[in-house]
This record gives C-alpha cells, sequence and structure tokens, in this order.
C-alpha cells in the first residue's frame, strides 16, 4: 500500500481529485501516465490532477486543462490535503 497527500476537490460544480506526487514524476510520460491511471483508481475514477512541487515549494500540475488552470490560480494550502492510500 502506498500513502500519499491528496485531496478531493469541489469548486464550480465540479468534484475531482489532486495527488501530489514526487519530483520527477511529471517529466517522464510513462510515470505520468502510471501515476494519473493509480491515482484516478484512488479518487474513484473521478478527474484526477497530478501535482509536483519544486525545491521553492512551487507547484506544477498535470491534468485536464480546465482543472489544472484552475490550481494555478489558487493557492495550494486551500485545498483539503489529507492522507490517503492506494493499493498496489
Amino acid at each position: 500500500m502506498t500513502v500519499f497527500d491528496g485531496a478531493v476537490v469541489r469548486e464550480q460544480g465540479l468534484t475531482f481529485g489532486v495527488a501530489a506526487v514526487r519530483t520527477g514524476t511529471l517529466s517522464s510520460s510513462n510515470r505520468r501516465s502510471a501515476a494519473l491511471s493509480g491515482f484516478r483508481a484512488a479518487f474513484g475514477g473521478m478527474p484526477t490532477v497530478l501535482m509536483e512541487q519544486d525545491g521553492r515549494g512551487v507547484p506544477t500540475y498535470f491534468g485536464r486543462p480546465d482543472i489544472v488552470r484552475f490550481l494555478a490560480s489558487i493557492d495550494i494550502r486551500r485545498l483539503p490535503w489529507r492522507r490517503m492510500s492506494l493499493s498496489s
């Protein structure tokens, strides 16, 4: 079982998941695809966005463009982060 930081967000009539991933995950299309598939299952199939942070804590997102635009416009501390688990 993998434990990760995630958030379920209900905003603008849409419910979606955000999963924090390790730095470097977004730079590889294979890792991105595998992570997105796994985390989507953890969020029950809802739209899911991956989020990684650089050394200064600046987030980068990958997923549906409309959700990514929304997340890029807010402070990530506003999200309801919690520890979640993903069965391997």
